[in-house]
């Protein structure tokens, strides 16, 4: 089975996670991860552009099969997940643009892949996204964690496919 790369994102409009993780038969490793930062002081408009071009870089450094977004799920909060959904919009038009699959886990699917449980807490998801990647410290930020986690669940997902 030839190598995979899955580029996991974790949508946001201040912090955008970003990890690519390859899968060799049954090994996964990271081959890059980050956050995209924007400042709450810039112009919309901006904030998005840099969001697009930033995640357009990664794309082009690590040439994914497909991407791993994760679902949002957003409780009264309408203007912050108004804003998101914008940021996470700029995410699916780029997957559009490369021609790349999405994947769209659940943070719970995501819980449940990782953990074995659905509700499991972030410093249990964290933890196991450093033990499977074999990684000397939890990535940080929290994003950039979760884009990781997002990737390994994508990967599990195409797997079954």
């Amino acid at each position: 089975m030839p190598d995979i790369i899955c580029l996991g994102i974790d949508p946001g409009l201040a912090r955008v996670g970003y990890g690519a993780v390859v899968q060799s038969g049954s090994d996964l490793k990271a081959l890059n991860y980050g956050c995209v930062e924007t400042k709450p002081g810039m112009n919309f408009s901006d904030r998005l552009l840099t969001i697009y071009n930033d995640i357009q870089e990664q794309i082009d450094v690590c040439s994914p099969d497909f991407l791993s977004v994760e679902r949002l799920f957003f409780g009264r909060n309408l203007k912050t997940a108004g804003n998101v959904y914008q940021a996470r919009g700029v995410i699916m038009l780029l997957a559009a643009k490369n021609k790349l699959p999405v994947i769209e886990p659940m943070p719970n699917q995501i819980k449940m892949k990782l953990c074995g449980i659905r509700n499991a807490d972030k410093a249990q998801v964290q933890g196991m996204v450093q033990k499977l990647l074999a990684l000397e410290a939890v990535p940080k930020p929290d994003d950039t964690a979760d884009a990781l986690a997002a990737a390994v669940t994508g990967l599990a997902v195409y797997a079954s496919t």
